[in-house]
Order: structure tokens, then C-alpha cells, then sequence
């Protein structure tokens, strides 16, 4: 019954990631281009035997939707973002950043990201001052975690039960823009100028953190040793895919933590969710739900996921050192501008404070 196993798995992820596919549409992006990138990670999951899939994730598109101003310069920070990635990928140097950063300063860059998201939900709540889904989102998505402590309830009941109060109570019913609903490729050129390089910048940086502590969390889901996650690998298929789907429009894809982990089969069961996912986004049915639910309905889960999962555990992590003041900088610098800056000065810090104290 392996396979049983390896569906349900597969299926509980899909149910995490439809959400966040409609938040990507909220911010503009086509769906059905990003079709491309799903089947190219499955296949090169299934060809390398990698266990870390990737999937549409919130901490990627509400940053990118903060950094841009519209649809084009979002596309064009996250094909910046993916040329970055993929010369690290491919030259192999992300441990080499890690070295020499220190993984207290990535965990607090991770940390100030999820003051970011909590800020980012509260601004989402409050932006639509007409409707209350929003904050009903938020509402459910804390109970819900805090009774269960399980992310995919969380994501599930809050934009679900969100949903039904816009549409049952407010009348909710949107016509999605024809290029998010749009099921054909796209050439989409990219655009430079000083807020993309920043996005881009900031992009890559969020990727370096999340590869590192999501990559990694996932492959100990699967109870082998040594961690079988081959972080260049999922850093260089994961920037292959966001080029691809941003010369064509479409939402970008990034390391998710990854129930398919655990399942009997995780190679197998992290290719039938993106092919899963995959069959979704060609078919058209993502953008069919879509006009029925609100933005805001995925405010709860960025909420929770920003403020009772990414900030403590990194932050608690970030701080047990002995670089606190380097980590505290990159912490508040990153949630009040951007992770690029958090990172930078966090690196500087870490430079300058022991070469302070040998005066």
C-alpha cells in the first residue's frame, strides 16, 4: 500500500500549495505557465532521485509583491532572482556563503522574513476596508494552529472558511485580469532598473535562507542519513524553473517544507505532487477557484507562518550565539527593508565589531 501512502502525502501538499497558487494570481501572475516549471523540477527530482520538490510559496510572493509595483517588475525581480540562483547552483558556492556568513546570521535574516509576512498579512487586512475576510482569515488561522499546530489545517480552514464569508456574506465575486487566466506562454520580457536589482537581490537572499532551512528540514523528514538533499542541486533545478516560468508570465516556484518527505516513496510521492500540481494549472481549474476567492483570505496563514513558525525558531537560533548584535541588526534591518540589506549589514557587523574591539 506504498503507494496509498505516497498519494495522501502528495495530495496534503497540493491542498498547501492551491492557496498560495491563488495568492500568486491576486499579485497578478499566470498560472499556466508555471505548468513549465512543475514538470521540469519533477523531472529532474525523478531523474537526480532528489526528495525536495518546490511549489508555489507564500514567503516568495508576498515578498516580491512588497519589493515591485506591478506584474512586470515582478517577473522581472524574479528572473533577476533566478540568474543569481542558478550561478550559485551551478558553481556550487552556497556553502561557501554559508561559511561565510554564518548560520546565525541566515537563521536571522529567516527570522526578520517572518516579521515581514506577519506585517505584510496585517497590511493585506487592512488595505481591503470594505470586506472583513481578511481578518476573518486571520482569526481562523490562529485558532486553527493553535488547536492543531498542523500548517496544512491552518491554510486549509482559514482560506476556505475566509472564502465562504466574502462570497456568502459580502457577495465576493471577482473576473480575474485575461493574462492571469490566460492559457498559453507568453514571452515576457525583463525590465532593469534600481527596484528590481534590490528585488532580485532580496530575492535570492530569501532563496539562500529558505534552500538551507527548507531543503534540509525536508530531506530529515525522510529519516535518512546523511541528509540526502543535494543543496545544488535543488538551488540550480529551483532557479531553471523561475527562469523559465518568468519569461513566460508565470508565478515562480521555490523550496517548500515538503510532507512527501515522509512518505514511504518520498522521490516518488514529491513527483506526483508537482505533476499533480502541474495537471491543476494546465487544466485551468486554479483560476476557476480563484474568482471566488479573495487576496486577503491568504493573510491567516502568512500571519501564522510568520509569526508562530519562521521568527521563533529562527530567532531563538539567530540569538544563542555569540554575534548577537550582527544577528539583531539583520533581524530588525530585514523585516523593516529588505533581506538583502538585513544580510549585508549583518555581514558587515560581523566584519567590523571584532576588529572594533581589538582597538
Amino acid at each position: 500500500m506504498h503507494w496509498l501512502a505516497d498519494l495522501m502525502a502528495a495530495i496534503g501538499v497540493v491542498l498547501n500549495g492551491i492557496p498560495q497558487g491563488i495568492m500568486a494570481m491576486g499579485l497578478g501572475f499566470a498560472v499556466f505557465p508555471t505548468t513549465f516549471s512543475f514538470l521540469l523540477v519533477a523531472a529532474l527530482n525523478f531523474l537526480f532521485h532528489s526528495v525536495a520538490p518546490v511549489s508555489f510559496q507564500a514567503e516568495s510572493l508576498a515578498l516580491t509583491g512588497s519589493l515591485g509595483r506591478d506584474t512586470s517588475e515582478f517577473t522581472s525581480i524574479i528572473f533577476g532572482g533566478s540568474v543569481i540562483m542558478a550561478i550559485i547552483g551551478f558553481t556550487g558556492t552556497l556553502p561557501q556563503i554559508v561559511y561565510l556568513l554564518g548560520n546565525h546570521i541566515i537563521t536571522a535574516m529567516m527570522a526578520g522574513v517572518g516579521i515581514m509576512l506577519a506585517k505584510i498579512a496585517l497590511n493585506m487586512s487592512r488595505t481591503h476596508q470594505k470586506s472583513l475576510a481578511g481578518w476573518v482569515s486571520i482569526a481562523v488561522a490562529v485558532i486553527t494552529y493553535l488547536i492543531s499546530h498542523d500548517l496544512v489545517w491552518t491554510i486549509c480552514l482559514s482560506v476556505i472558511l475566509s472564502s465562504l464569508y466574502a462570497v456568502l456574506v459580502e457577495h465576493y465575486h471577482a473576473e480575474l485580469p485575461a493574462i492571469v487566466t490566460a492559457r498559453k506562454f507568453v514571452l515576457t520580457k525583463p525590465h532593469f532598473n534600481q527596484r528590481i536589482l534590490r528585488g532580485a537581490l532580496s530575492l535570492a537572499c530569501l532563496n539562500i535562507g529558505a534552500n538551507l532551512s527548507y531543503g534540509l528540514i525536508t530531506g530529515q523528514m525522510t529519516g535518512i542519513k546523511p541528509n540526502p538533499v543535494n543543496l545544488n542541486l535543488l538551488t540550480s533545478s529551483q532557479a531553471l524553473a523561475d527562469m523559465g516560468t518568468s519569461l513566460l508570465g508565470g508565478a515562480p516556484v521555490e523550496t517548500i517544507i515538503s510532507a512527501t518527505a515522509s512518505a514511504p516513496e518520498p522521490v516518488i510521492a514529491g513527483c506526483l505532487m508537482m505533476l499533480i500540481m502541474a495537471v491543476i494549472l494546465f487544466s485551468g481549474w486554479l483560476p476557476k477557484i480563484g474568482r471566488f476567492v479573495p487576496s486577503a483570505s491568504i493573510a491567516g496563514f502568512l500571519f501564522v507562518l510568520g509569526v508562530f513558525v519562521t521568527f521563533p525558531e529562527n530567532a531563538t537560533a539567530a540569538l544563542a550565539g555569540k554575534e548577537q548584535l550582527a544577528a539583531t541588526a539583520t533581524m530588525l534591518l530585514t523585516a523593516l527593508v529588505d533581506p538583502f540589506v538585513g544580510l549585508l549589514a549583518g555581514g558587515f557587523l560581523k566584519i567590523v565589531v571584532p576588529l572594533l574591539a581589538l582597538l
